[in-house]
């Protein structure tokens, strides 16, 4: 490999020629070969490309840029942007914990690139873009990095998650209207319960949906707090007055995001609060589905060995010896990306703790976690909806053995006969094998025209039209 030498304050250092990267990035990684190569989250690079572009135009306006590095910068961030300069971009998650590394990646590989093009474009001179004097002016990696997390989490959330959460909210909703009128047997406990429709109990899921949804969507505007202009501390040293306002203006305006200036800078550069609050919620969700999905599971489970009231497309052989096996694999796929969230909300709790004094020095992990979190959850929704969800049917034959066999339809003859009553016709029809009716019949309690007025599962599936008074 062909290499140039870089030097920065501690001394000199081979680059491979190739790469846009300077020192700092390459004693990163030679110190730091932990993990896959280049594990950093490609959308906080991003982030950072709309940071720098956002910072130089904001140096600039107030005097201490000049034109042709402002225009240099922003021509090499939108390159970033487009996906143009990827390779130039290796560094671990496994970092120091202020990012400061990815953040001097992001530097020199913008000087590096503006040097490039003022050679390529002989109609410019050639110009000196120093990777901290200039595009670093104004800005801290405590506070630009801290400033990234953000905009790419907010990022992820708006444009991934909550779309495809609105889509399988929906579908869910779809499928209640669907199953409104299909009664069937309810269970607690793992037991037979009282009746419920299809459809109430898609309703529910379709809620849990909703109120995940909206629990997300309350965290959020925390995440559009940003403390660019706080540069180390907080203090805002070495930034020009206004600084903070222009620039998450400028941020605000690239983005199209309400992105504003944080009352209290220190908060974010000490801890990420934010972080702990909206991943709480997506754990929140990812709860909540685990639950749903398993009530699916159950339900499908069969075809003939298992309650079975469920069918699920078949998309795939479900096994590799035993020939006509489909299994739940969209339920299990889904299974195990909530699990993986809420580990990441553990991680992500125990490295918010860690802001000693004014920096948390967690950030690479929060963020990475957080990140995988919002992706995961986005994708595995997507295609439990695609490739399950729509395609669910009821299998009406089973749904209809279960409630008609069912010994807790005996509820609806308490008001009428007494809970103590009603317990006896349960128990004597369990104990010989026989319908409600008839053991209603054999102990004499009531006659079979009044169980059949009773009786009616449908309308066990709201409150009583009558009840007996006293």
């Amino acid at each position: 490999m062909n290499y140039r030498v870089e030097k920065d304050t501690l001394g000199k250092i081979k680059v491979p020629k190739n790469k846009l990267w300077g020192a700092h990035t390459e004693r990163s990684l030679r110190h730091f070969r932990i993990g896959a190569p280049a594990s950093m989250p490609y959308e906080l690079i991003e982030s950072f490309a709309i940071i720098k572009k956002a910072a130089a135009t904001s140096n600039h306006k107030a005097g201490i840029l000049s034109t042709n590095k402002k225009e240099l910068i922003k021509q090499v961030c939108d390159e970033i942007l487009n996906g143009k300069l990827n390779e130039h971009f290796p560094l671990v998650i496994w970092q120091t914990g202020s990012g400061t590394h990815t953040n001097m990646n992001c530097n020199e590989v913008i000087a590096n690139r503006a040097k490039q093009l003022t050679k390529n474009d002989f109609t410019k001179d050639e110009i000196a873009v120093h990777p901290i004097d200039d595009v670093n002016k104004s800005q801290s990696s405590n506070d630009t990095f801290s400033a990234a997390m953000h905009i790419a989490a907010y990022t992820k959330i708006k444009n991934a998650l909550i779309p495809v959460l609105n889509e399988l909210k929906n579908t869910f909703s779809q499928k209640s209207q669907e199953f409104n009128s299909l009664v069937k047997i309810g269970r607690t406990h793992f037991m037979d319960a009282v009746p419920i429709t299809l459809g109430q109990e898609f309703s529910a899921y379709a809620a849990q949906v909703e109120k995940g949804l909206n629990a997300i969507k309350n965290t959020l505007p925390d995440l559009q707090e940003l403390p660019l202009g706080g540069t180390a501390v907080g203090t805002g040293l070495n930034t020009p007055p206004g600084f903070d306002a222009e620039v998450v203006n400028e941020i605000a305006r690239q983005t199209g995001i309400p992105f504003k200036v944080a009352p209290n800078k220190f908060a974010l550069i000490a801890a990420h609060d934010a972080f702990v609050h909206t991943h709480g919620a997506i754990k929140q969700l990812a709860v909540a589905l685990l639950k749903i999905v398993n009530d699916i599971r159950v339900m499908v489970s069969g075809p003939r060995a298992g309650l079975s009231e469920l069918k699920i497309p078949a998309n795939e052989a479900g096994s590799s010896i035993m020939p006509g096996k489909v299994n739940p694999t969209q339920i299990e796929a889904l299974s195990m990306v909530c699990t993986q969230v809420m580990g990441n909300d553990v991680c992500i709790s125990v490295a918010n703790s860690y802001g000693h004094f004014q920096l948390n020095v967690f950030k690479p992990i929060i963020i990475a976690n957080f990140l995988q979190s919002a992706t995961l959850l986005a994708d595995a929704c997507s295609s439990f909806n695609k490739n399950c969800l729509e395609g669910i049917e009821p299998n009406e034959e089973k749904i209809e053995s279960y409630l008609n066999n069912s010994l807790m339809l005996v509820t609806a003859l308490t008001p009428y006969i007494g809970y103590d009553d009603a317990a006896k016709i349960a128990k004597y029809a369990h104990k010989n094998n026989c319908s409600l009716k008839k053991a209603a019949s054999r102990l004499d309690l009531i006659s079979e025209k009044e169980f059949d007025k009773w009786i009616d599962p449908g309308k066990m599936t709201g409150p009583n039209v009558s009840v007996k008074k006293i």
